[in-house]
This record gives structure tokens, C-alpha cells and sequence, in this order.
């Protein structure tokens, strides 16, 4: 079982013992995909795996998030925002933009001349490890700059 699998139930059946409803359903949501995912690939999953399922579960949220901050609802945005952050402290701690700048300038220093060229070189190089949002912001800023 991965390190982070079981650290996720360890926490949840502790919010279940403290009958943190919020903390539970989150969780318990999670775990679920976790084990939906491994069902999927018919195999025990990795860390690796595990991250990919809380990142889309960030994602998600995040997405919902947006929505509800369009439609007016700050409660529920609220709500979507403090899920978001309990779910970030399971992911491990991501590149810092000054790697990503550096990663963006190396692809436009090769040649890559537009947004699409820059992305296809640099999101392997932080697959897992980095919100595909914040390369795109570093790419769209590094490609404006005067040059």
C-alpha cells in the first residue's frame, strides 16, 4: 500500500473520531477515488498514483471554487477553498517558480516560439510536481517579455 494512501486513512478515520463531518466527507471522498483508480489499473498503486488522484481531486474543487466565486456564493467558495488546502498538505512540496522560469527560458532558448511548443517541453519534466496553471502563467509572462 502507498505511504500516502495510508496516511489518508489514518486521517480520516481520526476525523472520523472527531467527528469532524467536513474533514470525513472530504476524505472519505478521496479514498474512495483512491480505490476507484486502483480498481481502474488493476494493480496496487504508487505514491505517484495516489498524488495524481488528490491532484484531480484539487482540481476539481478548485474548478467548483471559481464557479461559486462567479455565481456569488462566497459560503460556498469558502468551503471549496478550505477543502483545496487540506488537500494540498498531502501533495509534496512542488518546484519553485524560479525552476519552472529557468525550465520555460531553456524550451525558448531551444527554439520553442509559442505557448503550445513551450508547454510540450517543459510539463514532463514537472508531470506530478507542479499545477499545469502556474507553468502556463510563467510561459505566457516569459513569452511577453521584450526581448
Amino acid at each position: 500500500m502507498a505511504d500516502l494512501l495510508f496516511r489518508l486513512q489514518s486521517d480520516l478515520n481520526a476525523s472520523r473520531k472527531a467527528q469532524d463531518k467536513p474533514a470525513t466527507l472530504l476524505l472519505g471522498t478521496i479514498v474512495s477515488d483512491i480505490k476507484n483508480r486502483e480498481i481502474e489499473l488493476t494493480r496496487d498503486l504508487t505514491d505517484e498514483d495516489v498524488i495524481e488522484v488528490v491532484r484531480r481531486g484539487i482540481k476539481k474543487r478548485r474548478e467548483a471554487l471559481e464557479m461559486f466565486e462567479k455565481g456569488n456564493r462566497p459560503e460556498l467558495a469558502a468551503i471549496e477553498g478550505a477543502q483545496v488546502k487540506l488537500l494540498e498538505a498531502y501533495l509534496p512540496g512542488g518546484p519553485s517558480t524560479d525552476e519552472i522560469r529557468a525550465a520555460v527560458r531553456a524550451a525558448i532558448g531551444g527554439g520553442a516560439a509559442n505557448i503550445g511548443a513551450v508547454m510540450a517541453l517543459v510539463m514532463p519534466q514537472f508531470k506530478g510536481r507542479a499545477d499545469g496553471g502556474a507553468i502556463t502563467k510563467v510561459v505566457r509572462e516569459e513569452l511577453t517579455k521584450p526581448g
